[in-house]
C-alpha cells in the first residue's frame, strides 16, 4: 500500500509540473552530501548578507520577509533564512530532493513551505514575495525566459532578486564533466545534452535535466532590466574596504573600465546577479 501511495504522488507530482520528478540515486546521493558542506553553507550565507546589506543600503526593510527558494534542492539556503524569522517558501522539481528539505526543516523545527513545482509555473500570486532566490537553476530550464518572468511577477515593488547561474564567457565550470565546455559551439553541446541523457548520464554528474542555457552577466542584466529590475552584479557587491590594496584597486578598476570588466568576467566561473524590482511591467 505504502509502495503504491508513493507512486501515485510521483505521477500527481508529474502532472502537476510537466516534468520528471525523480531524480537518478547518485545524483540524490550527491546533493544530499553536498547541501551540508561547509562551502555550501558559506556560499548561502555570503548571498543572503549581500542581499540583506544592498536593501538596507536602498531603505528597504529586512525583518520578517517573505523568501521564495526557487530551485530550492535539499533546502540549506531556505533554513537559513528561517532561522532568522523569514516566512520562506521552497520549490524544486525534485521530488525526492524536497522530501529530504521537509525531513531535515522538521528535524530543525523550522516552518518552511515546501512544494514539487515548476519554476516557469510558480505557486504564489503576484507580488506577494520580498526575496525571490533563483540558485543554479535557470541554466536547466529550457524556458529560462519564463522562469524570469515568473520570478519577476511574484515579487512586489522593492523586492530582492538572486540569481546565479552559469557563465559563457568563463571556461571553468562544474555542469558537464568536459574541459573549456562553456566555450564549445552550441551544435557541439547539443550533442553532449543528448549524451548527458541517455546513454553518458555521467557526463553531467547524472543530472535528470543537464544545463541547456549559457548566460553572461551582460545578457541577463539587459533581459531583467527590461522587466524593471535594478542589476548590481558580483563586481558591484564586493565590499572594497575588506580587501588589500592590491586587489581593492583591481576591483576598483574593474568597476569602472568596461574593458576590465569584461576580462574580470572572462577570469570568474559562473554568473551572479543581484537585483531590485523597481518598476510595474506587464510581464
Amino acid at each position: 500500500m505504502a509502495r503504491g501511495l508513493m507512486a501515485q504522488d510521483r505521477t500527481d507530482a508529474q502532472s502537476r509540473t510537466g516534468f520528471d520528478t525523480e531524480s537518478d540515486p547518485r545524483f540524490y546521493a550527491y546533493y544530499e552530501r553536498e547541501s551540508l558542506s561547509e562551502a555550501t553553507l558559506a556560499r548561502f550565507r555570503t548571498i543572503k548578507g549581500k542581499l540583506l546589506a544592498l536593501a538596507s543600503r536602498q531603505g528597504i526593510a529586512t525583518q520578517m520577509l517573505d523568501v521564495a527558494d526557487i530551485g530550492c534542492g535539499a533546502g540549506t539556503q531556505s533554513r537559513l533564512w528561517a532561522e532568522d524569522g523569514h516566512r520562506v517558501h521552497g520549490l524544486d522539481v525534485n521530488a525526492s530532493l524536497i522530501k529530504l528539505a521537509r525531513r531535515r526543516a522538521n528535524e530543525a523545527g523550522l516552518a518552511i513551505a515546501f512544494d514539487v513545482g515548476s519554476a516557469t509555473a510558480l505557486p504564489y500570486e503576484d507580488g506577494s514575495m520580498d526575496v525571490c532566490l533563483l540558485p543554479e537553476l535557470l541554466e536547466h530550464v529550457p524556458d529560462w525566459e519564463g522562469c524570469l518572468n515568473e520570478a519577476v511577477r511574484v515579487l512586489r515593488p522593492q523586492g530582492l532578486l538572486l540569481l546565479s547561474t552559469t557563465n559563457f564567457l568563463c571556461p571553468i565550470q562544474q555542469e558537464f564533466n568536459l574541459p573549456l565546455y562553456s566555450w564549445y559551439p552550441a551544435f557541439v553541446k547539443r550533442k553532449f545534452e543528448r549524451l548527458a541523457v541517455t546513454s553518458r548520464p555521467e557526463l553531467a554528474n547524472h543530472a535528470k535535466y543537464p544545463a541547456v542555457h549559457w548566460f553572461s552577466s551582460y545578457q541577463l542584466t539587459a533581459y531583467l532590466s527590461a522587466c524593471g529590475i535594478e542589476c548590481f552584479d558580483r563586481f558591484d557587491m564586493l565590499d572594497v574596504s575588506k580587501l588589500s590594496m592590491l586587489p581593492r584597486l583591481a576591483v576598483t578598476a574593474a568597476c569602472v573600465a568596461p574593458p576590465l570588466r569584461l576580462l574580470a568576467h572572462v577570469l570568474t566561473e559562473g554568473t551572479t546577479i543581484f537585483g531590485i524590482k523597481r518598476l510595474s511591467t506587464g510581464r
